[in-house]
């Protein structure tokens, strides 16, 4: 970056050039000196979605320009999650979900610092099924910081430290961020996920690395839901969603184990699979969640 300065010297130094012998024809000449400083963090939409409306070049030059910026770590990592990473605020809390502070999800991540056991924070788990009783999955993107491209639920994500997610009765805070983020992660509009039709069934504590340096430590609430919804997923967060009965979601798991065609669960799905999920299945389809709902226990799995 180049800057004219306006200072005693660099005007004194530009007359004496442009007095001095040149060849002809004479030419006048203003001089530049280097400057380098610091650029601000691209600013994006706080909406993910509108990334999913820009073309693919704008993304790559977005990518590239956030790259050069010597000073900022992880240089590589995608603009819009890169943007989340160090925007979005979490919430802190102890094991037993007293919120305690906030972080920003960049260093709530890394597995360094979660292993200092201060990260710890709150987090939900969306499972959307249809009127036909079948569960919405996604596949995460392939730019995804933690987990790329491993299958997991509907939506998985943080409420952030802000008045409307940090509201405690009915676990309200954490339904206004599950709203949030199924808008902007699989497109779904508001008005097909009422917050007061979110049940809370559980709340789990897990520890889980992810690559060795990033990772996750969260107090994730368990949330059901049962609409038939319109999904539009923003390719910056999900790579794929379908819908599954039981019996295709048992032949992913049979497939993840088996490790066939490289299919990968994410860790916090797998623990809600493994431990509750299809119990709470037969709820789901009987109409009866509500009397499975236990938001007093907090399972440390």
């Amino acid at each position: 970056m180049l800057m004219l300065l306006n200072t005693p010297y660099a005007l004194s130094l530009s007359r004496s050039l442009a007095s001095s012998s040149f060849p002809s024809p004479p030419t006048r000449r203003l001089l530049f000196l280097s400057s380098t400083f610091t650029l601000p963090p691209p600013r994006f939409p706080h909406s993910s979605l509108v990334s999913s409306r820009v073309s693919p070049s704008f993304r790559t030059q977005a990518s590239a320009a956030t790259a050069t910026m010597g000073d900022a770590p992880d240089v590589g990592m995608d603009a819009v999650q890169r943007r989340l990473m160090f925007e979005d605020e979490c919430i802190l809390v102890d094991e037993s979900d007293n919120v305690v502070g906030h972080e920003s999800k960049y260093n709530c991540h890394l597995w360094e610092k979660i292993l200092t056991g201060k990260m710890l924070h709150r987090a939900f788990s969306v499972f959307l099924f249809n009127t036909k009783y079948e569960l919405l999955l996604q596949q995460r993107s392939a730019t995804k910081v933690t987990f790329p491209l491993v299958w997991t639920n509907t939506c998985c994500s943080h409420p952030l430290y802000r008045e409307s997610e940090l509201i405690s009765e009915n676990h309200l805070g954490v339904r206004n961020a599950a709203q949030r983020k199924l808008l902007d992660e699989l497109g779904i509009p508001a008005e097909d996920v009422p917050v007061d039709q979110f049940v809370p069934l559980s709340r789990m504590l897990y520890k889980a690395p992810s690559d060795g340096k990033w990772g996750e430590h969260e107090l994730d609430y368990l949330l059901f839901i049962v609409r038939d919804v319109n999904v539009h997923p923003n390719p910056d967060e999900v790579a794929e969603a379908k819908y599954v009965n039981r019996d295709q979601l048992k032949e992913l798991l049979r497939k993840a184990d088996a490790g066939e065609d490289g299919l990968k669960l994410s860790p916090w799905f797998r623990l809600v699979v493994d431990n509750f999920l299809f119990k709470w299945w037969d709820h789901v389809e009987k109409g009866t969640l509500k009397e499975v709902s236990d938001m007093e226990t907090i399972h440390k799995l």
